[in-house]
């Protein structure tokens, strides 16, 4: 879209010409604050930030969405058998690999019973969020947060459980490829990998972008490549058993002697502490679902195709390495390394030459698979913390976005869990497995009650067989918490069970406290029905006397208050007549000095009970409060909160207001370093050279600038150049984004003014007559030319010929 100015700059009237003009060097420029060191130090580790327009992203297509949310899912097919066999073997021996069997049967059922469920969940809930917002629909907010608090501790598991599961695939390369053991590493590398993803995902590192589907489908090639030449020599004879089997001495879990009946309640015990690790296969499940608003629409149908497909490779990923390790007796080990599925990739490849490169392969696809779906959790945890912190469920901070447009909060929260966790446990797999299914399973229930109860409220076509599969999945699901939390009590899934309640509860506490505070605010309090007073007292509280106090004392006056008094609360007499001395001798001495006695120290009592004496009077009182801000850490070791205590207790009365005027002791200390080298500070030159620049009239200056200048080009294109390059009086073309549009009164007619810049500088814009223009708003990117004035001290074209350019982002329509 692009449009011309047509409106001519006013003409120059007689008074006009009259008015004077500033020299171009005395131009103001524009406001160049410095940047605090956390700042510039943000900013060095971060890059540059990102504006709101690259919040847009762009809406994938099926196969490229299928590779961007499904590694959480289908990577834990590389350590959900292995997780079988670690309850199985140990007890039923050689048995337990047969068993395996059985327990994946079962698992694979349930997968087809929840992918029809959740298929029928994107379907119907468009919007990310998946079983939060299934449940928030149909249950209420209170109840939703049971699947809020599962989907986080589910996110916070998810860290740890892949990372730490990557890190075996990668020492597992080692000692197969390279006969080293790194298992005393391992803790090290799973932790730099997750402040790794921390520190890219603070950078804005972005789920949606295609490079995060290359490991999915490496990794879906090569195991499942792997699984069926495996299966195949399986078939024909030609795949040896696995020699690990007793090789109990370097770390293979310890072969079970059971013999008995498998219908004995211990080797039931077993058989479900088998099925509930083996549980862990489906996790990441309900990514799709959470994900559901980056697909192309029709985003629901999309999302449900690429759920059948997601399914589809877990389970067929999950079967063939189930069949495998039941074949060829593939050990698993206490410290994780090697993997099942690393043994499984020896054997069937072999173990030189080309297999050594296979195995290299494969591995490298685990390791990232995994390493990847932990990054899944790092864009999940902090959207969903958006999510319930706007429902008013979590603190606010959880809302805000960072540098580069990343819930950063919520980012560094997840590390700090996700790295407690990895480090508690040591890093040992099996030992983070035991709590990862009870926050699974419970969002699992939540999200197939909601869709139950949204059924079952409506009458749709095929609404009983609906209502069957969601009821189904949430029996189901329900049963495996309960088994889950039963049989892993004692194993670590105790923390879960004893958090899970505290946490809902917490959460609506919460909430209860964010809605009391809301009603506090709308409801207007006792002191608003008071009659308004006329007269203003501005009481200053002085501890010392010195340019903190001074500038409190300009801004008492600036206020134009009935009266000032500049009041000392005195609990050493010494001090305070040395303080009366120094007070006469100041620039203060025009306003007295009063002392007023606190016997008991009570400093914030003595200020409460002054203010209380002179709203007595029917004065609206201020009390000022001069605060000296240093840096952080000087400020809080070295010096009291006193003026924000008093602000605290002074605000609570009637008539009272109590205002803290900083002052800035670190910027003055580093003035008087200047001044004793004989420098002086950049403000303190500029106010102390040249005569102080003339102010125009109400912008009337920057009519008569534009008005008179012919342009030089006589029609010839003017070339782009930066804004901070632009001379007065001279014809430019600029290019960058507005800042800021506001309608300013000229001379009783409006003017619409925005200010454009770009990296090098910014300059005012003017459009005469107008209140707003299509296209020119906060953000937008425009090229203009025109001639430049000046606009009291600054800058400006008037009505410029401009031209709107494209946004770099598109919308995420």
């Amino acid at each position: 879209m692009s449009r011309t100015s047509t409106a001519a700059p006013k003409p120059a009237g007689a008074g006009a010409s009259a008015v004077p003009v500033a020299a171009p060097g005395a131009l103001a420029p524009d406001v160049n604050l410095p940047e605090s060191l956390s700042y510039r130090v943000k900013k060095r580790l971060l890059g540059q930030p990102l504006v709101n327009d690259q919040l847009h992203g762009e809406k994938l297509s099926n196969p490229v969405a299928l590779g961007v949310l499904a590694p959480d899912c289908v990577s834990s097919s590389a350590y959900g058998t292995e997780q079988m066999l670690t309850q199985l073997v140990p007890y039923f021996g050689t048995v337990g690999f047969m068993l395996v069997m059985p327990v994946t049967g079962v698992i694979l059922g349930l997968l087809l019973l929840l992918t029809l469920c959740y298929r029928d969940v994107v379907r119907h809930y468009t919007k990310a969020g998946g079983a939060y917002v299934v449940a928030r629909e149909n249950f209420g907010q209170k109840v939703a947060q049971i699947a809020a608090v599962a989907l986080l501790i589910d996110y916070i598991v998810t860290v740890a459980v892949q990372i730490a599961a990557g890190t075996d695939a990668i020492a597992s390369w080692m000692t197969f490829t390279f006969h080293v053991n790194i298992d005393n590493w391992k803790i090290y590398i799973s932790v730099f990998v997750i402040i790794l993803l921390c520190f890219g995902n603070l950078r804005g590192i972005r789920e949606a972008g295609r490079s995060f589907a290359v490991p999915a489908y490496f990794y879906i090639v090569m195991a499942g490549v792997t699984v069926l030449l495996g299966l195949v020599k399986l078939a024909t004879g030609n795949l040896a058993h696995s020699t690990s089997v007793h090789d109990q001495a370097n770390g293979a879990l310890h072969l079970g002697g059971y013999t008995g009946t498998l219908f004995q309640v211990t080797a039931i015990l077993w058989i479900l502490k088998g099925f509930a690790n083996g549980g862990s296969s489906l996790t990441g499940l309900e990514a799709i679902s959470n994900g559901v608003s980056v697909f192309k629409k029709p985003a629901g149908k999309n999302a449900a195709k690429t759920m059948i497909w997601m399914s589809t490779a877990l389970g067929s990923l999950v079967l063939g390495i189930s069949i495998l390790a039941w074949q060829l007796k593939t050990d698993p080990y206490s410290s994780g390394n090697p993997t099942v599925l690393a043994q499984i990739t020896k054997l069937t490849w072999g173990g030189h030459g080309f297999g050594t490169v296979m195995l290299t392969l494969v591995q490298l696809a685990t390791a990232l698979i995994l390493y990847t779906g932990g990054n899944t959790s790092f864009n999940g945890f902090p959207f969903l913390t958006s999510f319930v912190a706007e429902d008013n469920f979590l603190p606010r901070q959880f809302l805000v976005r960072g540098h580069r447009l990343a819930f950063s909060n919520g980012i560094i929260v997840l590390t700090i869990l996700s790295l407690a966790l990895l480090i508690g446990t040591g890093g040992n797999l099996t030992s983070l497995v035991a709590l990862y299914a009870i926050g699974v399973f419970t969002g699992f229930v939540m999200a197939s009650a909601g869709l139950f109860k949204y059924h079952l409220s409506r009458n749709e076509p095929h609404r009983l067989w609906k209502m069957f599969v969601a009821g189904s999945a949430c029996v189901m699901s329900f049963a495996v918490v309960v088994i889950f939390a039963t049989v892993k009590f004692t194993e670590g899934a105790w923390m879960v069970v004893i958090v899970f309640p505290p946490a809902v509860f917490g959460l609506i506490q919460l909430n209860k406290r964010y809605r009391r505070e809301a009603e506090a605010l709308a409801k207007a309090p006792a002191s608003a029905e008071l009659p308004t007073r006329t007269q203003t007292s501005i009481l200053v509280l002085v501890d010392s006397v010195d340019l903190a106090v001074i500038k409190t004392l300009r801004y008492a006056r600036s206020l134009r208050p009935t009266e000032v008094r500049a009041v000392h609360l005195m609990v050493d007499n010494l001090y305070a007549e040395q303080l009366r001395n120094q007070w006469d001798a100041s620039q203060a001495a025009d306003i007295p000095l009063e002392v007023i006695e606190v016997p008991d120290r009570r400093i914030r009592r003595a200020a409460m009970e002054l203010a209380a004496r002179e709203t007595s009077d029917s004065y609206e009182v201020t009390v000022l409060l001069p605060r000296r801000t240093y840096s952080p850490v000087v400020g809080r070791l070295l010096h009291d909160r006193t003026a924000d205590r008093l602000a605290e207790v002074l605000s609570t009365l009637p008539h009272v207001v109590a205002t803290i005027v900083p002052f800035d002791v670190v910027e003055a200390i580093e003035e008087l370093e200047l001044a004793e080298k004989g420098r002086k500070s950049k403000v303190r030159e500029a106010e102390g050279t040249g005569a102080a620049k003339p102010r125009s009239t109400k912008k009337m200056l920057l009519d008569a600038e534009c008005a008179s200048i012919p342009d030089p080009g006589h029609g010839v294109p003017v070339p782009l150049t930066p804004i901070g390059t632009v001379q007065w009086r001279q014809r430019a073309a600029v290019e960058g984004r507005i800042r800021s549009v506001a309608v300013s009164p000229v001379k009783g007619s409006p003017a619409l003014e925005a200010e454009l810049y770009d990296a090098s500088g910014g300059i005012t814009l003017v459009f005469y007559g107008r209140r707003s223009i299509p296209g020119i708003e906060p953000g937008a990117s425009m090229r203009v030319e025109g001639m430049v004035g000046e606009m009291e001290g600054h800058l400006a074209m008037a009505n410029p010929t401009y031209k709107l350019l494209p946004r770099e982002y598109g919308d995420d329509e």
